[in-house]
């Protein structure tokens, strides 16, 4: 939901990236991201729920945001090439409390293991069929459209989706969250953007990550 510059002179590598081509953890060193400009480092580490040796990336995104929507092919094509140690996971945010109903949504998906053949179905329904699916009527109406069982969703939408929307809210609070979409990496980085560039950061940030 905000806007970043890219870099003219990374555009073409980012593409590459995301493309599925990739690139090595010495060229991301070489490119010199600077702390305070492209990402930044938290004061406070926030905890991770991966295993040690592991990395931990977080997304986070809004579905009612065109800038995560857009994002979203991206970051799918840049998962599928990721190394076996580097986990990432999807953090709907709350800037307001009109957003909660949409974390609760994701949350509930998520709890039915349907995320694989909903989220994407979500963000189209948003912003190419116009939904407005920001309250629990309309978002329920939706997903009994899809398919799925109406009460078992409102059961899970109701009960553990609203612990885990809170937990979500107290993450992206903790990452200092300004915009969606974002990145945060091993619970130490901040990466604001929605861009190729995006992946190239975090990939240089997983590399440093690794380090410690």
């Amino acid at each position: 939901m905000q806007r970043r510059d890219i870099s003219r002179s990374l555009l073409a590598a980012g593409a590459l990236a995301a493309s599925g081509l990739g690139i090595s953890p010495a060229w991301a060193q070489r490119v010199g991201f600077k702390e305070g400009k492209d990402y930044v480092r938290l004061s406070q580490p926030v905890p991770v729920s991966t295993p040690p040796g592991q990395v931990e990336v977080v997304e986070f995104f809004a579905y009612s945001c065109i800038h995560c929507f857009n994002f979203e092919p991206l970051l799918n094509a840049w998962i599928q090439k990721l190394p076996a140690d580097v986990k990432v996971r999807r953090v709907p945010v709350a800037f307001t409390q009109a957003f909660v109903p949409m974390q609760r949504l994701y949350f509930a998906l998520e709890s039915m293991g349907l995320v694989g053949t909903l989220h994407e179905k979500v963000f189209k329904a948003f912003h190419e069929e116009r939904l407005p699916l920001t309250t629990a009527p309309a978002i329920t109406a939706w997903v009994e459209k899809q398919g799925v069982d109406r009460e078992k969703f409102i059961g899970f939408y109701n009960g553990s989706a609203v612990k885990m929307a809170e937990a979500a809210t107290a993450l992206q609070n903790a990452y200092d969250v300004e915009g969606t979409p974002a990145l945060g990496v091993a619970g130490r980085f901040y990466i604001g953007g929605q861009g190729p560039r995006t992946m190239l950061i975090a990939d240089s940030l997983i590399v440093e990550a690794r380090k410690a």
